[in-house]
């Protein structure tokens, strides 16, 4: 389960972008840099010589997957383009791989396209190109997944359906998981009509009836995990929500919205691969600032949030990870 969300543009003109991933614990993730000039080839099938290879334009932060810089889950790069690999189980179906130039692995597309992409257009053009397939990073499958894209003006989803891949607008800047997007887009018509006002008291049969708190112009918006429920109701709070004036809160918005899918140990439990029952969590948050370059970070067991300005960041050196920090606390105060 993920969920991920454009906030309304600040009045400065700051375009932030929220991230969560909801997974079982044993997905391990480190932050990753890829230099402005890297140098990336795709994983190849057992038995095949070929495959996607690119030179990047830009540089790269963001949250890698197994230790590797290059397979990347979450990120943006130095022209203010986001990424997001999203889970998508039931509703992904990758091309078989062809063993030519054009091969390229579900966990190494997001490095590609940010990589060489600086806006949600060039990603467009650049996916016309390639050929996905899907490889097992150490998960023991092939995770199912669908990619989502946001630039400052736009926003676009990548889904893998059985005729082949399929770039979506996104109008509404929101996507969680299965199933397709234009399916969430209708069920869209299902929520119309929420409000962040009460409507006041009305009358029957000559007794008045008014609502016992606020927060009743939001009745009936969904509160479970599941994808549908989840999209309407980050859709909801991003429209809802004031727009912000600067920066900082576009950024702090996109915090306080994140903050109502977090999930902590316990509440979602489901089968491991050995049959044992696992928790799913959100591992982690991000936050995108696709204006000022900024990408911030917090953890589930560390509650501070972390941020790397891409503006002052290293994109000469060579690609590395570094780990994240897995055991916070509260800050303490003197009184």
């Amino acid at each position: 389960m993920c969920t991920n969300f454009k906030t309304p543009t600040a009045i400065d003109g700051t375009v932030t972008v929220g991230r969560s991933l909801e997974f079982p614990t044993l997905l391990p993730t480190s932050l990753a840099v890829l230099p402005s000039n890297h140098a990336g080839a795709s994983v190849v099938p057992v038995g095949h010589n070929s495959a996607l290879t690119w030179t990047a334009s830009y540089g790269v932060v963001g949250l890698a997957a197994f230790g590797n810089a290059q397979w990347m889950l979450d990120g943006m790069n130095t022209a203010g383009l986001s990424g997001h690999l999203l889970y998508m189980p039931g509703f992904c179906t990758y091309a078989p791989a062809k063993d030519d130039a054009t091969d390229v692995s579900e966990v190494d597309l997001l490095a590609f396209l940010l990589g060489t992409c600086g806006s949600v257009a060039e990603v467009k053009e650049a996916v016309k190109s390639v050929n996905v397939w899907g490889y097992d990073p150490g998960m023991g499958f092939a995770p199912p997944s669908h990619f989502l894209f946001h630039d400052t003006t736009s926003s676009i989803a990548i889904e893998f359906r059985p005729e082949g891949m399929s770039v979506v607008d996104n109008p509404t800047g929101v996507a969680t998981n299965s199933p397709f997007l234009d399916w969430h887009l209708v069920n869209v018509n299902n929520y119309v009509g929420f409000s962040a006002t009460v409507d006041g008291p009305t009358q029957i049969g000559g007794q008045t009836f008014k609502a016992l708190g606020q927060g009743e112009g939001v009745r009936g918006m969904p509160g479970d995990y599941t994808p549908p429920s989840r999209f309407i109701r980050a859709l909801s709070l991003v429209q809802l929500a004031d727009q912000p004036k600067t920066s900082t809160e576009a950024e702090q918005l996109a915090l306080h919205i994140l903050n109502t899918f977090d999930i902590p140990a316990g509440l979602i439990k489901e089968p491991g691969a050995n049959g044992e029952i696992i928790d799913s969590i959100t591992v982690w948050d991000a936050i995108a600032n696709l204006s000022e370059l900024r990408y911030a970070y917090r953890t589930h067991s560390d509650p501070t949030v972390y941020v790397v300005d891409l503006k002052t960041t290293d994109f000469t050196a060579s690609a590395r990870t570094v780990e994240l920090s897995w055991a916070g606390d509260f800050t303490s105060v003197t009184v």
